[in-house]
């Protein structure tokens, strides 16, 4: 089983305590926009992937930066 990510997390523990989201109160948009930014995050850590196994013959400079910030995103440093 994998851990849920911080910001889904953190958008469960912000949502109003009713049953389903308000949608209007702080806590609700806050929520909202964390899922809505997490949704984002993963769609270009996704196409960053893609285009660095893609070009997995270079190195150095953009390319060693792009496989950092995956590691970092993946969790893995």
């Amino acid at each position: 089983m994998t851990e849920q990510p911080n910001a889904l997390r953190l958008a469960d523990a912000l949502n109003c305590a009713t049953d389903d989201d308000c949608g209007y109160c702080q806590p609700c948009v806050i929520a909202a926009e964390l899922r809505g930014l997490h949704a984002i995050n993963r769609e270009l850590l996704e196409a960053l992937k893609a285009l660095c196994e893609s070009h997995s013959r270079f190195s150095g400079g953009v390319w060693d930066k792009a496989r950092a910030a995956i590691a970092r995103a993946e969790g893995k440093v």
